[in-house]
């Protein structure tokens, strides 16, 4: 239970970051001379790693289908994106192109190669080689399949079912500061009748 629980977990980090790194770049241009010193191969990130450690890492990922996942995270967040640009704009058609203009350049600078690095940074941050070692054959068994191909809908559901529990208990507490409170209630209520006038 505590594996299932730790791989959700890993799967929501994965989601999280892939959102987080689709605005914000992870590192600064290296000079030419510290890239030519760098190992053939490497990007700057994992270049700290031991190259056997790396090598199963990106093979777990692969496994997992972490790679898909990135790649899903990356397109719905770049929806949203479109969508706030929809929703700001009065001009529906300068928005529609303005929309599709930023997809084209989000779909540039977003890459999923920097973001599989980032990936391997962070499981070398939170697992040993043994562990991922473990976490390979695990993947490699018809139930690792199974995991990693139920884990994405899981988590969706995770979340949803999150969101409904949380929603039902903020109406449920606001309920009852509402009785224990009628000018609460008042006030609410004079909020939105002047919210509905002209």
């Amino acid at each position: 239970m505590k594996a299932v629980l730790a791989l959700i977990a890993l799967y929501v980090v994965a989601f999280l970051v892939a959102v987080g790194s689709a605005s914000q770049s992870s590192q600064p241009a290296k000079p030419d001379a510290a890239a030519a010193q760098e190992p053939q191969g490497k990007s700057p990130v994992t270049a700290a790693i031991a190259p056997a450690k790396e090598a199963d890492i990106r093979a777990l990922i692969e496994l997992t289908g972490a790679t898909d996942l990135i790649q899903d995270a990356a397109d719905k967040s770049g929806g949203q994106y479109t969508e706030r640009i929809t929703t700001l704009m009065p001009d529906k058609d300068r928005a529609q192109k303005l929309s599709a203009a930023f997809l084209e350049r989000y779909k540039t600078h977003f890459t999923s190669d920097e973001m599989t690095d980032q990936l391997v940074r962070l499981y070398d941050k939170h697992f040993t080689a043994d562990e991922i070692k473990g976490l390979l054959q695990f993947y490699g068994s018809p139930l690792g399949q199974k995991v990693a191909a139920e884990m994405p809908r899981l988590t969706q559901e995770i979340q949803t079912a999150g969101q409904m529990v949380s929603q039902r208990a903020a109406k449920e507490a606001w309920q009852d500061l509402r009785e224990q409170n009628p000018d609460l209630a008042l006030a609410q209520r004079a909020d939105r009748v002047g919210r509905r006038r002209p």
